[in-house]
């Protein structure tokens, strides 16, 4: 167990190292890694993403390259948790130059072994390009993905070695839970909380504070901390990639609320199917053990807290916190009925606070820095930073984290470079399932929690998914209440029946089927749900068809009326047709239609030596091959 005094010094020994891969804080000189003093440090993204595209190959390329060029003792190489900027990993940053090398291979590791690290010339080629300006060089900070961005919860991701404590530590890690534990009672951490402005990240936004005060003022024999790490929203990655990148955080900031509620147990529950979250926070919860920062006696303060991990079998209701507590118990994730509220009446009906990751990792930073700083970013009622998951149609997917208030705009535009091909942006949808559609004409709205709400959205965990003018809106209100349809828990017959019987009316309406009393019988539905349902599962499932209504309506009326989709993207009602004058009559669209259904015409468009070719709709599975194949645009859909 080391005590406050050992935990300072591993603090020194470390911090100029992460200092350095911040951007070059502290000279190399001054660096010592158990003993060592490199020149170079090779950090090479270890996140989900990137390891999927073979970044741990890339990993090894490196390792043999710089024993075979006798670098052992200069060069070292970190796996770190994700840098962001999803779009183009593997993603490689070597320091102290800040070299951010994207899209790498491993044919590429030779080269840059060779000429980096042996010769000093960083090799451009095969930069990040935004990074390479007419001036030269410049900081991956400057970038437009980058300079917006203000990192707090996600600070140490692609920073330090996430299997390393002692990196943790070197970035200040720990010591909130050491000044908690020897400087401030609970109710003054409470006040810190209360004065940040901190709310929860994970979905509605109450006042972490007051939660933690509420569960501080019941008086049981035991209570418990969880950890709300069940990120089942699609396209959502907010939380794997802070427990994959700084898994310490999260422990540190439970133990500050195990101390602060009377706590002596926490648990962290984390989908199974996040493997490497998974591996990293078994290797992080067994370094703090060893350390003694969880269990016994911690710092030498008498204070006793330890975390245990559940698997979650990937059930989306069991992000509902009752839900989730249920399944920790080893039930069935079901909610319960509230109240009484879990700091009440929790797990195993003890008094609990649950707060998600991104919670989790801001409270370290507010007990160091102060609510004061905390507190100054944000807008007035939405204090802080919100990280989102940017995926759809965007040119920079990837993981970003902006002070609350920054407008859809400047994340889409600017961060997120557009949308790709020259295409319209027709909406965003934030909060997953559980959200709404912000539309073009809502783009300068500052997103926070009250604004997104008021235009029919919702901040929820932080998925923002991009469309374009080909996305259908309808089409995207029936995949999302597909997903809720399939992930209903059935407790409750407003959930469990009501939203089946929404998905059947957008079938009908994607059909072509429906009429607009289906369109009045929809919007009845969805108020009905909202009311009467047992749990935000199931209130807030109508919120994409709600939005898109509001914002959409004509696509709606359109495959209702005129029985065609705007966006051309609803099966049932395409039509594909070949414009005769166009068609130089090659018959590749003939040789690849699965269904016969394209014949010659006896018609010769002027110029042209063959007949044209037609289509017969009664034969045509719309699956557009014929469109594909034509070389000479001589096929639309409508």
């Amino acid at each position: 167990m080391i005590s406050i005094t050992e935990l300072n010094k591993i603090k020194a020994e470390q911090e100029g190292i992460v200092a350095m891969r911040r951007e070059g804080e502290a000279k190399i000189a001054d660096l010592n890694a158990q003993g060592k003093n490199y020149k170079h440090h090779v950090l090479v993204c270890g996140g989900t993403g990137c390891t999927s595209s073979h970044s741990e190959d890339i990993i090894v390329a490196f390792n043999d390259e710089i024993k075979k060029n006798g670098l052992e003792n200069d060069v070292c190489v970190v796996r770190t948790g994700c840098h962001g900027l999803c779009a183009l990993g593997p993603i490689v940053i070597i320091y102290p130059e800040a070299a951010f090398y994207a899209n790498m291979a491993i044919e590429h590791v030779p080269e840059i072994v060779t000429e980096h690290l042996v010769n000093g010339n960083i090799v451009t080629k095969y930069l990040y390009e935004k990074t390479v300006t007419p001036n030269g060089i410049i900081s991956m900070h400057e970038t437009d993905f980058y300079k917006k961005q203000n990192r707090v919860a996600l600070r140490n991701c692609g920073v330090i070695d996430p299997e390393n404590i002692d990196e943790y530590i070197g970035t200040g890690g720990y010591q909130a839970l050491a000044k908690v534990l020897t400087e401030k009672t609970p109710d003054d951490v409470i006040q810190i909380l209360l004065d940040s402005g901190l709310r929860g990240r994970g979905g509605a936004g109450f006042p972490t504070g007051r939660k933690w005060m509420f569960a501080k003022a019941n008086k049981a024999d035991q209570k418990y901390v969880c950890c709300n790490a069940d990120e089942g929203d699609p396209g959502a990655f907010m939380d794997r990639s802070v427990l994959e990148g700084d898994p310490h955080v999260v422990l540190e900031a439970m133990a500050i609320a195990g101390y602060t509620i009377g706590s002596s147990q926490g648990y962290i529950y984390v989908r199974a199917e996040y493997p490497i979250a998974v591996q990293r926070l078994e290797i992080a919860i067994k370094q703090a053990r060893e350390y003694g920062l969880l269990g016994d006696n911690i710092l030498g303060t008498g204070f006793k807290f330890d975390i245990g991990l559940r698997l979650g079998a990937g059930a989306f209701v069991c992000g509902e916190e009752t839900a989730l507590m249920t399944s920790i118990e080893g039930h069935r994730g079901e909610p319960r009925p509230r109240p009484p509220f879990p700091a009440v009446k929790g797990l195993f009906e003890r008094p609990t606070i649950l707060n998600n990751v991104e919670t989790w990792a801001n409270i370290p930073q507010i007990i160091m820095r102060g609510p004061e700083w905390f507190a100054s970013m944000g807008t007035e009622k939405s204090k802080g930073t919100k990280v989102f998951a940017l995926g759809g149609k965007i040119q920079n997917t990837g993981l970003v984290e902006i002070p609350m208030g920054t407008t859809l705009r400047e994340v889409v535009e600017e961060i997120g470079g557009g949308v790709p091909n020259g295409k319209k942006f027709k909406a965003a949808q934030t909060g997953g399932p559980s959200g709404g559609c912000i539309p073009a004409s809502q783009m300068d709205v500052p997103m926070d929690y009250d604004n997104l709400i008021a235009i029919g959205s919702m901040m929820g965990s932080g998925g923002l998914i991009v469309m374009d003018e080909d996305n259908c809106m309808v089409d995207i209100a029936k995949f999302f209440l597909e997903f809720t349809v399939d992930e209903s828990c059935g407790k409750c017959a407003p959930c469990r029946i009501g939203t089946r019987r929404m998905l059947e009316i957008l079938e009908k309406i994607t059909k072509g089927q429906a009429t607009m009393d289906d369109l009045d019988r929809l919007e009845k539905l969805a108020a009905h749900l909202q009311k009467s349902s047992l749990c935000a599962l199931g209130q807030t499932a109508p919120n994409p068809i709600i939005s898109t209504l509001r914002y959409f309506r004509d696509e709606y009326i359109a495959h209702i009326v005129d029985k065609k989709c705007p966006a051309g993207v609803c099966k049932d009602l395409l039509q594909f047709s070949i414009d005769k004058d166009k068609c130089i009559g090659c018959g590749l669209c003939a040789k690849n239609c699965p269904a016969d259904a394209i014949t010659r015409t006896d018609y010769i468009a002027p110029g042209h030596k063959l007949a044209s070719m037609a289509i017969d709709s009664s034969k045509c599975v719309k699956c557009g091959a014929c469109m594909a194949n034509c070389k000479f645009k001589a096929i639309s859909k409508q």
